[in-house]
Formats: structure tokens, C-alpha cells, sequence
């Protein structure tokens, strides 16, 4: 179950969802149902979502998602949240054939039924910001009330708030998602980074996404020392730096063709609630040096000057800057941060296994990987 999928292989919008299902459905002890947006699925999965919910969800898609539906426009959005929770009720009800829910999104099981269902329910960092809203952790523990449920952060530093609001009635197992084998093979030698030194974000373009970014790089980056490529869906109105060079929404596949392998690294300034940045752990399979914003998110996968830098001031933000186009250095903490991940998270069909394992687990049945 999710809310966010995408349309095809040059939509950026919930490709971990792709992958999630992807991986699974490549399993031969596993048959995969899917009820989320329209798109490219494996040959074995069944679409379970009628017409009629397929085109909502497609609309859905087009608005950014629930959540940036109720926070930009919370008039019309909370209407059709109210919807959205109908749909999966009725879902939840005429699908009942199979053994365990797998859900994205916390709010996907406010709706479940009292069917005794066991139900794994991954959270993201948006996910932790959902559950401050009023009564929403009361209606969730009531939604896993009768069944074995497993709450499944896809990063460690979820795992003790989570523990304090739900470990009394699930279990809390942190899986972190895993990583496409593409990002690992791209080649990166020293020396082969842009003159000048290319810096790349990549990001949906929110105020607290993009945090202090502009103010911060503006000195360092208005003189043509180093370029900034920003890259991302507008979001918001935001207005642009005439120094920043903007492409727009961005493909993996031109991320790891195009602007990876001679990129200097990546920037995150981000304030928002992150979950565990995928393009962060893309970027580090790649062998590329992240400079990221004190967050805990961040923290959760950043060694610093290890496997990345940590910053919390525009001074530390030009050091960083400044270390990391040092071939050597730059060469080091890449090869740190891809071994990190690699041996950390491996691929999507190790991600897979690691649900699998959670299933077993709520379903009784004994752990066969």
C-alpha cells in the first residue's frame, strides 16, 4: 500500500516505492498485490486499485502527495484526506485474500479494519512529523489494536521515539532501505572533477528543504571559484539566485550518467524532517562526499570527516567546501561513504530480504534467509 509511486522511469516521485515492490516481486516465496498510483509495475504484481481510485490516485500524484496537498492548500487538502482514508477502508475490506498488509506511510493504516491481520508499516521522517498532529498517535495505536503489527523506521534514529509511543503494542524494527548496484559502479577518479569545482543539490525546492543553501553559498559560490547545479521539482515559490544554475526536476538516470562521475560532491542544508535522504545514500554508493546540515537524519548516516561533513554554520560550511576539493580527501571520504553503504544496506533485493524477515516473524514462520 502507498499513496506515492511513480508514473514511469523518469518520474522522480516515490522511486523507493518502485524499488521496494520491484524487489520484492522478484522473490519466488512471495505474491505481491499492490493498491498505489498508476505505474510501471513487475509482470507478477496485482494492481488491485479500481479505475476509479487509480485516476484519484493519479490526480493525487500531480498535486505533490497528501502531505504537500495539506500543507500548501489545507482547505481543499484535509477534504480529500478525509477521502483517501475512505478509499482505503474500502480497499482494506474487498481485498482480503493474503496474509500480511506491507504499508507506506503511517497514515495509510489509520483506516485498517479489526480483521486480526498482522501489518509491517514502514515511517519516514514525514511520517514523525504526522504524529504530532492532535489524536494521531491515539488513532494509530487504536488501528493496531488486535493484530501483530511491526512499526519499521527506515532509519536508526527513529527507532526510540517510536519505541516510547508504540512499543507497547508493536514492535519497532528499523530497515533501511537499500541501494540500486548502478550507483555502486560509477567510477570516479581522482582528478576528474569539473574546473571549476561542481557542487550539486538535489532537492524539492521548500524553504526547509533547502534551508540556508542560497544564503550560505553566496559568497562562495557568486564569483565563479565553483559552480552550484541545483536540481528538483519547484515546490514552493522560490526565488532563484541568478549565480545558481537550475535544471529542474532530475532522472537518476542522469544523476549517475551525466553529473555524479565529475561532480566535486553533494550539498544538503536541508531544516526539513528528513527520514534517511535517498539521494544521500545514492550519492555515497557512488563514492561522492556529502556536505550535509546538522539534522538527525543527516547524523544517522554521516560519520563526519569520515564518510562526509557535518555543518551547522556558514564557517564550517566554507571549510567543508574547501576540504573536499582537495583531490586526496575528496577521493578518501568517497571511498569511506561507499563502503559505509554498501556494506550497511548492500541492494533492493537486500532490502527485500529484510521485510521478508519481518513477515516470517509476524507470521510465525520460521526465518528461511
Amino acid at each position: 500500500m502507498s499513496t506515492t509511486f511513480p508514473r514511469d522511469a523518469t518520474d522522480w516521485r516515490g522511486t523507493f516505492i518502485a524499488n521496494i515492490g520491484n524487489a520484492l516481486a522478484r522473490r519466488p516465496d512471495l505474491q505481491l498485490s499492490q493498491w498505489a498510483p498508476p505505474g510501471e509495475v513487475a509482470s507478477n504484481v496485482q494492481l488491485v486499485a479500481t479505475t476509479q481510485e487509480t485516476e484519484w490516485l493519479s490526480k493525487l500524484m500531480q498535486r505533490g502527495g497528501i502531505s504537500h496537498w495539506l500543507r500548501t492548500r489545507p482547505i481543499t487538502g484535509f477534504p480529500a484526506a478525509f477521502k483517501l482514508l475512505r478509499m482505503l477502508r474500502s480497499v482494506y475490506r474487498r481485498c482480503g485474500d493474503f496474509d500480511v498488509y506491507h504499508i507506506n506511510w503511517l497514515q495509510c493504516a489509520l483506516p485498517l479494519p479489526d480483521d486480526g491481520k498482522p501489518a509491517l508499516i514502514t515511517v519516514l521522517g514525514n511520517d514523525m512529523q504526522l504524529l504530532r498532529l492532535p489524536m494521531m498517535k491515539q488513532a494509530l495505536r487504536r488501528s493496531l489494536r488486535g493484530r501483530r503489527a511491526a512499526i519499521c523506521p527506515n532509519a536508526s534514529w527513529m527507532q526510540q521515539p517510536l519505541e516510547e509511543m508504540f512499543g507497547d503494542c508493536a514492535s519497532i524494527t528499523s530497515v533501511p532501505f537499500g541501494i540500486d548496484p548502478s550507483w555502486y559502479a560509477i567510477q570516479r577518479p581522482v582528478g576528474s572533477q569539473m574546473a571549476p569545482p561542481c557542487w550539486l543539490a538535489v532537492t524539492r525546492l521548500t524553504t526547509d528543504k533547502l534551508g540556508p543553501l542560497f544564503a550560505w553559498s553566496q559568497p562562495l559560490f557568486n564569483n565563479e571559484i565553483r559552480q552550484l547545479h541545483l536540481f528538483g521539482p519547484m515546490q514552493e515559490t522560490i526565488a532563484l539566485p541568478d549565480w545558481v544554475r537550475y535544471h529542474g526536476p532530475v532522472t537518476p538516470e542522469q544523476l549517475a550518467k551525466e553529473w555524479f562521475p565529475r561532480a566535486q560532491g553533494l550539498v544538503t542544508l536541508s531544516h526539513h524532517a528528513e527520514g534517511r535522504p535517498q539521494v544521500m545514500l545514492e550519492a555515497m554508493a557512488a563514492g561522492l562526499p556529502i556536505i550535509a546540515s546538522q539534522l538527525p537524519a543527516h547524523a544517522d548516516i554521516i560519520s563526519n570527516m569520515q564518510t562526509g561533513v557535518l555543518c551547522d554554520s556558514q564557517q564550517e560550511y566554507a571549510k567543508a567546501l574547501a576540504a573536499l576539493e582537495d583531490p586526496q580527501i575528496n577521493l578518501r571520504i568517497g571511498k569511506a561513504a561507499q563502503t559505509r553503504v554498501k556494506q550497511g544496506l548492500g541492494t533492493w533485493d537486500d532490502c527485500a530480504t529484510r521485510y521478508v524477515r519481518v513477515y516470517r516473524r509476524l507470521l510465525g514462520r520460521p526465518d528461511n534467509d
